[in-house]
């Protein structure tokens, strides 16, 4: 049998409830004392007096599942000898050879697996560490994200901090004992952005509620008065300049709706007024940001077109020419006072925030692409104002201003931001589709104790408590996670889990948030709300798989440390070289134009340097592909965790199966009994459907629904059992009616000595030709009888694995199931027999994964993520079959929530098509850098007297970031292979 009985040991369910053992570990718990990987061998070279240790507090997991990913991870790096992670004391332990790996790598490694890491000092220490979420605004390239962590991570009290330039959101690990939110914002604040507080702390059983028409001390001491009152309130925090209270509560006893109604009744009538501060739309304001800077740009081009006709334009039309170089005074013309006027708001007005960031910038020690702008436009300012001073002190001096420069460098900037926020909007708009799934109200129902509905109202959503009555109409949406009280209807969840048609609904069935009930009215007890929807936390997933880093992004981060103090140099070498060169006349004067001199003619040349680099389009290279390509993952049902579960994902080269639920349906039944001994049928099944009832294992379940409709006249009634005993990868073992029972495969009967008879072993071939599993029966020691049990294969099987082949994947199948009926399932799906492992417990699936491993594969492990779970876990990459609310979602790296094989290739397809844009992303924006800075600098202008004039070199930079995130964005329209259409239909 496939892992049979095997006892999960799992921290914390999907849900929120308590798993039955607490303990911290991954392996079955019958083998606690089993490492998760063996150790690795001493090398001959280092000496075990060098192995150090370290530890670390880690926040974020969830679940086992959580601490395998991250001792995956770890175990990646050189010289980790050792590695130990524990969900409930939130530690990582980790033995290393310092020759190899270095702590601060360690501690990135755990990072870059999505969760929080910091380094214990005391291993004692008994952290209060929290997470502040913040929304960051006024970013523009890798350069500010890193200067804002650099800030961050300053601070004392701060931890980790993680700024995602793409998503413009930051996650900072802090104690709360000792730095604020508030600090932390004030800090972001002072290098130079716009911070807005998202989420602070664990925000599960937290409320943010902002307040209206409270001025006065007592008045907020009332309101903490009665909220501290309300049963289920465990604290109340009151921040009056910021007229905001936040409750932390029993989310079984009360919630956010009654603090509303709390606060309105307190005060005088109708005066007090209380809303939620944060609502579940938590993504940016991006219709502010793209109005704000189309105005800018806007404002910019009405007094910058003026600006360029009069320079470029009415300069060389006859008449109007003559009125425009009318001197005022001395060589002083009307054109250049009218220029000198007209581009002074565009530079210090419009173009305000480009000196703001670079000073901050500066301040803290970096330098980002508002250094380099503003140099650009202040050289061409300031020198058209040196121009301008010297023709009205002058009556010889002509010389060429250069205002038009600066005004048009930042208007194309200002319009290729603004159509940068738009495209960055879109990459979002996957999250936007899966929130609004969810209604913006719902119907309340007021229930007697009877049961009666007494009244209804319409509420929001957010509003809606754990246990409330909910009236969901048809046509209308499930606003919650819950249960059905009363009605029936069909409820269409193909959005959440992939069944097409729509599934009957009836008394006591459960119900997801977000689905839409077909025909019937239903009442719906809430059971789940909010940020414990199975919708919210895909929503939750996603969010976290687009502030995760790829380990490719690490790439344009280096580079981007030394860009910009690159190209100022470049561009102080360029101005120097050509100036002198001119001087030296080591050029014909005739390469000089004729408004200007050597001087001036270097100064373009520097100038255009300045605004042609991009160090921008290479810090959104990376994060947008990932953004895009998540989100549109998401949208098909394929969970991928972050950048770094994509890169891996485009590498593998062999895929192992799990049987059960992976290869066929994962829906057993029993279809054959054969007995052995003289004993009724519904007897035989009464005992061992009594101890079967104990186990969580699919075949177990199938036998005791069989038993269950075996006799509608003798219900099935359990049997009390004593010294149950799980044997994982080989059955159980109990006592049962004063009888010793065991049920399993053929190795637990060999282990236990029950010999098996000439007939039974003939059954036993006939049901692994049928692709069958044989359960095994044996009570007071002789073999009783044989259950078979089908689990049919799933259609589209065949499909997929001949279509890996074409993708030059290896297929594997490694299963808990006897020999011969893995072979059958091989058989019929197309894969190898020499490429079957029969047998395996759960530790050996694991070994094996890691044997392929060690022949140099990349091996993605394909489970239900759980019963599979140390194999998921050994595995390069994790693929968890499982419905939406399963808890398959914590365990690998990447879930396919509707539970349909073929999102196997549609995973590693996409993150191929991602990291193939990602490339093509990474080509064109180091390209123009490589190609358009020698252009800016004159490189062609010898041989083809080609030179970039700088406002053309501002509007090619701003066109490089625009054309980086529209190249993403085309990950939009990402269709699945052909042929993986065809298995659909």
């Amino acid at each position: 049998m496939s892992n049979r009985g095997i006892d999960m040991v799992l921290v914390k369910t999907i849900d929120g409830s308590p798993s039955p053992d607490p303990a911290a570990v991954l392996l079955p718990a019958r083998y606690p004392s089993m490492p998760r990987y063996p150790p690795s061998p001493p090398r001959p070279d280092i000496d075990a007096a060098q192995i150090q240790s370290v530890s670390f507090k880690v926040t974020g997991m969830k679940c086992t599942a959580c601490a395998g990913s991250i001792e995956k991870a770890l175990k990646r790096l050189p010289g980790i000898k050792e590695a130990a992670v524990a969900v409930i004391q939130e530690k990582a332990q980790v033995v290393f050879h310092p020759a190899f790996v270095d702590v601060e790598t360690i501690r990135e490694a755990i990072v870059d697996a999505g969760f929080d890491a910091a380094l214990l000092e005391d291993p004692v220490e008994q952290s209060t560490n929290t997470v502040c979420r913040l929304r960051v605004r006024g970013m523009t390239c890798t350069s500010c994200s890193g200067s804002i962590e650099a800030a961050l991570r300053k601070i004392q009290g701060v931890k980790t901090a993680v700024v995602a330039l793409a998503t413009e959101q930051a996650e900072i690990l802090h104690d709360p004992r000792v730095v604020s939110c508030a600090k932390l914002m004030e800090a972001v604040e002072d290098v130079g952005f716009e911070a807005e507080l998202i989420s602070a702390g664990e925000e599960r059983n937290k409320v943010h509620l902002q307040l209206e028409g409270v001025h006065s001390q007592e008045g907020f001491r009332n309101i903490v008065t009665s909220l501290e009152a309300l049963a289920g309130v465990t604290e109340v925090e009151l921040f009056p300049t910021e007229e905001r209270v936040v409750v932390s509560y029993d989310p079984d006893l009360t919630g956010p709706r009654c603090f509303i109604e709390i606060i309105e009744q307190t005060g005088p009538a109708n005066m007090y007024k209380a809303r939620l501060a944060m609502g579940a739309d938590r993504r940016p304001d991006m219709k502010t940001e793209i109005k704000h800077y189309w105005n800018l740009f806007l404002w910019s081009i009405i007094f910058t077109v003026p600006v360029f006709l009069l320079g470029m334009v009415f300069m060389y039309t006859p008449g109007i020419k003559r009125h425009i170089e009318k001197k005022v005074i001395n060589m002083l013309s009307i054109g250049q006072i009218l220029r000198w006027v007209l581009s002074t708001p565009v530079q210090f007005i419009i173009g305000w925030r480009f000196y703001v960031g670079a000073y901050n910038a500066l301040r803290h020690g970096s330098a980002n692409m508002d250094v380099l702008i503003a140099l650009g436009t202040n050289a061409a300012y300031f020198y058209s104002v040196y121009t301008v001073l010297r023709s009205a002190t002058s009556h010889s001096f002509e010389g060429t201003d250069f205002f038009e420069t600066s005004s048009m460098l930042i208007s194309f900037i200002l319009l290729g931001k603004f159509l940068e926020v738009l495209a960055k909007g879109k990459t979002s708009e996957a999250i936007a589709k899966l929130m609004s799934l969810t209604p913006d109200t719902a119907i309340l129902l007021t229930v007697d104790e009877g049961g009666s509905v007494v009244s209804e109202r319409e509420i929001s959503t957010q509003l809606i408590q754990r246990n409330d009555i909910v009236k969901v109409l048809p046509g209308s949406k499930v606003p919650a996670d819950g249960e059905v009280t009363w009605g029936q209807s069909h409820v269409n969840e193909s959005m959440i889990t992939g069944e097409a048609r729509p599934v009957a609904k009836h008394g006591g069935d459960k119900v997801i948030g977000g689905t839409m009930n077909e025909n019937g009215v239903l009442h719906v007890r809430a059971t789940h709300v909010g940020s414990e929807t199975a919708l919210a936390q895909i929503v939750r997933l996603v969010e976290a798989a687009q502030m995760a880093k790829a380990p490719v992004q690490k790439f344009a981060d280096r580079i981007s440390r030394y860009f910009v103090p690159m190209v100022v140099l470049a561009s102080a070498l360029t101005w120097g070289l050509w100036f002198a060169a001119g001087k030296a006349s080591w050029y014909p004067k005739s390469w000089i134009p004729s408004s200007m001199d050597e001087f001036e003619l270097a100064l373009q040349f520097g100038i255009a340097v300045l605004v042609i680099a991009c160090p921008c389009a290479l810090g959104l290279a990376t994060p947008t592909a990932v953004m895009v390509s998540t989100g549109k993952g998401a949208t098909q049902g394929v969970l991928i965790k972050g950048g770094a579960a994509l890169e891996m994902a485009r590498n593998v080269d062999c895929i192992v199966f799990d049987k059960t639920g992976t290869l066929t349906k994962g829906e057993p039944s029993v279809v054959n009994t054969k007995l052995f001994q003289n004993i009724a049928l519904k007897v035989f099944f009464t005992i061992v459907a009594s101890a079967e009832a104990n186990s969580e294992h699919p075949l177990a379940k199938a036998i005791v629904e069989y038993a269950k409709g075996l006799s509608a006249e003798e219900p099935f009634e359990q049997q009390q059992v004593e010294d149950f005993k799980a044997i994982p990868g080989q059955g159980i073992q109990a006592v049962v009616m004063g009888k010793g029972l065991l049920v399993g495969n053929q190795k637990l009967m060999s282990e236990n000595g029950v010999s098996l008879p000439l007939e039974a072993s003939e059954q036993l071939k006939d049901v692994e030709v049928l692709a069958r599993t044989a359960v095994l029966v044996a009570v007071d020691g002789e073999l009783t009888g044989i259950i078979s049990i089908a689990d049919p294969i799933k259609p589209e099987a065949p499909a997929v694995i001949s279509m890996l082949k074409l993708m030059k994947i290896k297929s594997i199948i490694v299963t808990g199931d006897n020999r011969g009926t893995a072979l059958a399932v091989a058989r019929e799906v197309g894969i190898r027999t020499e490429d079957v492992i029969a047998e395996a417990d759960p530790k050996a699936k694991a070994e094996r994964v890691k044997e392929l491993q060690s022949a140099g594969m990349v091996i993605a492990m394909v489970g239900d993520g759980i019963n599979d779970s140390p194999a998921l876990v050994a595995a390069d990459v994790g693929v968890a079959i499982g419905a939406g609310t399963d808890i398959a979602i914590e365990a690998a790296d990447i879930v396919l929530m509707k539970s349909h094989l073929e999102d196997v290739v549609t995973a590693i397809d996409l993150s191929r098509k991602t990291f193939s844009r990602i490339r093509l992303n990474y080509v064109w924006a180091l390209g123009y850098n490589v190609l358009g800075i020698p252009i800016a600098a004159g490189a062609l202008y010898p041989s083809a007297r080609f030179r970039l004039p700088p406002w053309i070199a501002g509007a090619a930079m701003a066109a490089s970031s625009v054309s980086v995130v529209c190249s993403s964005l085309l990950l939009k329209y990402y269709k699945r292979p052909k042929k993986l259409e065809h298995i659909v239909h």
